[in-house]
C-alpha cells in the first residue's frame, strides 16, 4: 500500500494555480507591451514549464511512496 505525500501534492497544485493566474494576469498586461505577441510567448513558455513541474509533483505526490512496514 502506497502512502501519498500530501505536501508535495498540495505544493504541485499551488504551482500549477500559481502558473494559470500568471498567464491570466499578464494577459491582461500585454496590450500594454511593445510587442504583446512575443511577451505572450515568454509568458506561455514559463508558465507552461511552471503547470508542467506542478502536475508532475502532484502526481508524483498523490502516487505517494511505501510505507516501512512493508504493508
Amino acid at each position: 500500500m502506497r502512502k501519498p505525500n500530501w505536501r508535495v501534492t498540495i505544493v504541485g497544485l499551488a504551482l500549477i494555480v500559481l502558473a494559470v493566474a500568471f498567464f491570466a494576469g499578464m494577459a491582461v498586461t500585454a496590450r500594454l507591451s511593445n510587442d504583446p505577441v512575443a511577451m505572450m510567448q515568454t509568458v506561455g513558455v514559463t508558465s507552461g514549464a511552471v503547470g508542467t513541474i506542478g502536475a508532475v509533483m502532484a502526481i508524483f505526490g498523490f502516487a505517494g511512496s511505501r510505507r516501512p512496514d512493508g504493508a
